[in-house]
């Protein structure tokens, strides 16, 4: 006779088999349906975090859950050694959904920065011309492009880099949101390949920069040779209120990183796109991935991007965005702990004031889970809310006040 494990039990599994390079907050969740999830007890929470903007066409959509299902029965895995019946469809739908003219296939957004980091530096070799080993690419402090030895190199986040080393060189790290800074290491360094930017800061608590900083930065690398890489694994495919986050300032990155929503939250997929004179640097042996461009990806992406554009999610975003940051400047006026909110679209974050109790915003969240709504804090106090774009103002409002009262319920 099978035993339904509690909660609690189920947390100690995970507490006494996995590793402990997370800490979550104490709800074990077990379902899920567009806007909303449902944990081993039953009950009900609206998802405000959307697995860090996986799952911005909602939870188990029923057209990419479908599209993974059928071609499951059909053919999961053929590697790339062979051609497959799926991988040339996408690849066209993919390039003329974004305007690009080649896609390198991945699985997780790690391995796409780590494939537009080779890139560029091959790039930087064969066809701009730089000295072998000599490339250096420019990045943002704060930034976060995932967790590989390469990357954690040049993240100035502590939890990130410490007893990693020996560091991966090659990277210069100057301020975000400061194109003088940038300018500067253009002007000093004969050597730059490539600028490798978050359009928005996620990790950073969807920290915006000011309006033409990325136009600024594009024209820069423009003028010197540079690649422009932009990593839109968070803010790309709508959540921002645009299909890209770039698309607020018309600026077409050379590269292009997209990840979790490319598949919905359903299977791990990411893309690197780019042009064909950046492309062909690279030849069969020099890079791949087993899974990379596998059946299931590419029937799954296709189905998450045509919701995407189907049901208008960009808009939706956008619209929405709107009305809660209005809200939550509301909010800000009338309390003494919740003290400004920023973000485009559905990616925000309530910046908490935690001078008299560290672990305030934590304490937050485990206050709104308590009221049906899940969010996490980043940087001790910030609180990101993301919830899937399917959600409507009707659903949107009802979230509003769950945030406003449990805010207010803190003084």
């Amino acid at each position: 006779m099978n035993t339904k494990l509690t909660a609690a039990s189920l947390m100690e599994l995970e507490d006494q088999y996995g590793a402990h390079n997370y800490h979550p907050l104490p709800v074990v969740l077990d379902s899920g349906e567009g806007v909303f999830v449902w944990d081993v007890d039953g009950k009900r929470y609206y998802d405000f975090l959307s697995a860090y903007s996986a799952v911005n066409q909602g939870h188990c959509h029923p057209k990419i859950v479908n599209s993974l299902v059928e071609q499951a029965k059909k053919l999961t895995l053929t590697s790339r050694a062979f051609y497959n019946s799926r991988l040339g469809v996408y690849e066209e739908f993919v390039t003329k959904y974004f305007g690009f003219d080649k896609v390198l296939p991945m699985n997780t957004g790690a391995e796409a920065v780590e494939t537009a980091l080779k890139l560029c530096r091959k790039w930087a070799y064969e066809k701009k011309g730089l000295e072998k080993d000599s490339a250096q690419i420019i990045v943002c402090e704060n930034n976060f492009h995932g967790r590989t030895t390469t990357i954690v190199s040049f993240s100035v986040d502590p939890d990130a880099y410490n007893n990693y080393g020996p560091y991966t060189p090659g990277f210069i790290v100057i301020p975000y949101n400061d194109v003088v800074a940038l300018e500067k290491v253009l002007t000093e360094n004969e050597n730059v390949a490539g600028f490798l930017v978050e359009p928005i800061q996620g990790e950073a608590g969807a920290y915006v920069p000011d309006n033409d900083y990325l136009k600024q930065c594009y024209d820069l690398c423009r003028k010197n040779n540079v690649l422009f890489i932009a990593d839109e694994v968070q803010t790309g495919i709508a959540r921002t209120g645009k299909l890209l986050a770039c698309d607020y300032e018309d600026v077409k990155p050379d590269i292009l990183i997209l990840g979790k929503a490319l598949s919905g939250g359903t299977y791990p997929v990411s893309a690197v796109l780019s042009r064909n004179e950046i492309m062909e640097v690279i030849h069969p042996g020099q890079h791949g991935s087993t899974f990379g461009g596998n059946p299931i990806a590419a029937s799954v992406a296709i189905s998450a991007l045509e919701v995407v554009r189907d049901e208008k999610l960009a808009e939706n975003a956008f619209a929405l965005g709107e009305i809660f940051r209005n809200e939550m400047k509301q909010l800000c006026d009338d309390s003494k702990i919740a003290s400004f909110v920023r973000g485009k679209g559905l990616l925000n974050a309530l910046v908490i004031n935690n001078e008299g109790h560290k672990d305030l915003a934590w304490d937050i969240c485990l206050k709104l889970a308590e009221n049906g709504l899940l969010a996490k804090p980043t940087h001790t106090n910030i609180i990101r809310f993301a919830p899937p774009l399917v959600i409507t103002e009707e659903q949107l409002q009802e979230c509003i006040e769950i945030i406003k009262d449990t805010v207010k319920s803190f003084g």
